[in-house]
C-alpha cells in the first residue's frame, strides 16, 4: 500500500493512495492504521513529503558502480552523513540552486522510512522497524563537497532532500530498480542488487550508532551516473514499485 501526506489547503493529513483516490488516515501511520471514512481526489490536494523526519541519514559510496565511476575504494563500513530536516521538500517542489555553488548534482536513491524507535537492532530483526520505502534525491553541491573535504555544507542546503511521492509498504529492497531522469533523459539506471551494504545491514548498522525514530529517513546511496543540474531543469527519480519523484531546479 502507498502512504501519502497531503495538504487540502486548510489542514494536513496522512492517507492511503488507491489509484487517484486517497483514503484519509486518523493521526499518523506509525502505529495501528485507522481510517476516518473520508476520501479525497488526488487532483484536489497537494502531496507533501511523505513524513517529517527528525533526521536524514545518508550513505556515501554504497553502490559498486558509483565507487567505480569515482575511482574510490570500497568503504570498510557504511559511510554515513546527515542532512538536516530543513532540507526536506516533497513531490513537485522546487530545488533552490544556491548562489555559492557552481555545480549542483542529482543522486537518485532508494529511501527507507523508519516505523518505530530502533536502537541496537540485529539485521534479522530489521523488517519490523521499517514502515516502507520512498524515492530520494541526495542533492549535492559537488564543488563545495570537493572544496570542504567534509560534506555538511554541500549536502545540507535547504531543499536538498527531496523525497516522495509516497511510502510504499510492500517492497523487497534487495532487488529494486533506481532510475534518474533529467529533462526526460535517462541519466542513472541502477538496481539495489549492486548495493555494497544491503538495506538490512545498513539499518542495523545505523541503529547501533544512533537511535532511529518514527519517520526518520535513511537514503541508501546512489548508483553510477551522477551529474549536474541547472536552473530550469526538471529532475525525476523513478523507482517502479513506488512511483516517480519530480522536482524543479530554480534560482533563489
Amino acid at each position: 500500500m502507498k502512504i501519502v501526506r497531503l495538504s487540502t489547503g486548510k489542514k494536513t493529513a496522512y492517507g492511503m493512495l488507491h489509484n487517484r483516490t486517497i483514503e484519509i488516515i486518523r493521526g499518523n501511520p506509525f502505529g495501528r492504521i485507522q481510517f476516518t471514512g473520508t476520501t479525497c481526489k488526488l487532483s484536489d490536494i497537494k502531496l507533501l513529503s511523505p513524513c517529517i523526519p527528525s533526521k536524514i541519514i545518508c550513505l556515501g559510496l554504497n553502490y559498486h558502480s558509483h565507487a567505480k565511476e569515482l575511482n574510490s575504494k570500497i568503504p570498510q563500513s557504511p559511510l554515513l552523513f546527515l542532512k538536516p530536516p530543513t532540507a526536506v521538500i516533497g513531490h513537485e517542489d522546487k530545488i533552490i540552486y544556491p548562489p555559492m555553488s557552481r555545480q549542483v548534482d542529482y543522486e537518485g536513491e532508494l529511501g527507507v522510512i523508519i516505523r518505530k524507535k530502533a536502537d541496537h537492532i540485529l539485521p534479522e530483526n530489521i523488517t519490523d522497524y521499517i514502515l516502507g520505502y520512498t524515492c530520494f534525491n541526495d542533492v549535492t553541491a559537488r564543488d563545495l563537497q570537493r572544496r570542504d573535504g567534509q560534506w555538511t555544507r554541500a549536502k545540507g542546503f535547504d531543499t536538498f532532500a527531496p523525497f516522495g511521492p509516497c511510502i510504499e509498504t510492500e517492497l523487497d529492497p534487495e532487488n529494486v530498480p533506481v532510475e534518474t531522469y533529467l529533462n526526460g533523459e535517462l541519466k542513472q539506471q541502477g538496481n539495489t542488487v549492486d548495493l555494497i551494504y544491503s538495506v538490512r545491514d545498513t539499518v542495523s548498522f545505523i541503529s547501533n550508532v544512533m537511535t532511529l525514530l518514527p519517520g526518520d529517513v535513511i537514503a541508501t546511496g546512489t548508483p553510477g551516473g551522477i551529474g549536474p543540474m541547472k536552473p530550469g531543469d526538471i529532475v525525476e527519480i523513478k523507482i517502479a514499485p513506488i512511483g516517480m519523484l519530480r522536482n524543479y531546479v530554480v534560482k533563489p
